[in-house]
């Protein structure tokens, strides 16, 4: 499949979730371009932005099954994965598949639950398996986290540990929409959509299992030069030499910024990749993965702040 085609067919995609998902463009293709590169996506964003609905309706247009955690402080490991049980007087056990077995999974308000249970899903998403009483369970070849947090400010929030942090192929931003955007919701609304129905939420399936891993695989043709390696190279090693950060990308950051960069390259129908493909990634991939120094938090400096200043002193190739 060319990259033309791949991009022709992830459009459709695109639209079909768009039609749901309103203002939230940025945010749509940082998700799909996670799902090309076969890695896990964590939305941040305030209560009410449509994250659940953009799963739900990304679901759909893949054909792919859909499954949702609601994480809580009183959330048990074994509630995600899955848990064996006797079947008879004979002692005879079976075991019973946690809500982690599915394609697309929904992880709602991930920080909600203590870090025991949030480590539940290190295996899950690392090795695509969860072991449970010495047994190894594989997971689908699609399967995808997609897990919601609050911002930690919200009362109730348990930071995520870094090792999981480290997990997330993308921290995507979900930020308010736009006035135009929130009246195209309510004329919406007013046509009789409502998202809270499971028929208006996900949309007609636009690809198969089978194509969505065609799609995928062309992913690892689409050709990286090497002055732009040599520049992917440079951002992350320049996040470690920073005084503002205290904590800079480590080498699976900058594995992560050349594969989401190659799936941007396909998104946007092209077998190669541009150093602007990296610079827009940059910030997705690297601000969960950085620590800013106390002094400059205190300053009212954001990770994403710290990498503005990093992406301007790092000179791209022509």
């Amino acid at each position: 499949m060319t990259a033309e085609q791949v991009a022709e067919r992830m459009q459709q995609v695109r639209a079909a979730v768009a039609q749901r998902v309103v203002g939230q463009d940025a945010v749509i293709d940082e998700v799909l371009v996670a799902f090309l590169a076969r890695g896990h996506a964590l939305l941040e964003g305030v209560p009410g932005t449509a994250k659940t609905l953009l799963v739900r309706a990304l679901s759909g247009a893949l054909n792919a099954r859909f499954g949702r955690i609601q994480f809580t402080p009183d959330l048990m490991p074994s509630d995600i994965t899955g848990i064996t049980v006797l079947r008879d007087a004979g002692r005879s056990s079976e075991f019973r598949e946690g809500p982690v077995f599915t394609d697309l999974l929904l992880a709602d308000e991930i920080n909600r639950a203590p870090a025991k249970t949030q480590a539940a899903l290190l295996e899950a998403m690392q090795e695509r398996q969860v072991t449970v009483d010495g047994v190894a369970r594989p997971l689908g070849d699609l399967f995808t986290v997609f897990a919601t947090q609050n911002p930690v400010e919200y009362e109730g929030t348990y930071p995520l540990p870094e090792a999981q942090l480290d997990r997330f192929l993308l921290k995507i931003k979900v930020a308010y929409p736009a006035l135009e955007a929130e009246l195209t919701m309510l004329e919406h609304y007013a046509a009789g959509f409502d998202a809270e129905r499971l028929s208006d939420a996900c949309p007609e399936p636009v690809l198969d299992a089978a194509t969505c891993r065609e799609l995928r695989a062309a992913a690892d043709g689409v050709k990286v030069a090497p002055e732009v390696r040599e520049y992917i190279a440079a951002i992350v090693r320049a996040t470690r030499e920073d005084t503002a950060l205290t904590l800079g990308g480590s080498p699976r950051a900058m594995v992560a910024l050349f594969r989401v960069s190659r799936a941007a390259a396909l998104l946007a129908g092209r077998d190669f990749v541009t150093p602007d493909d990296v610079k827009g990634l940059a910030f997705p991939v690297l601000r969960h993965r950085v620590v800013v120094a106390p002094e400059v938090e205190v300053e009212g400096r954001s990770s994403d702040d710290v990498l503005q200043t990093v992406l301007t002193r790092v000179t791209a190739p022509q």
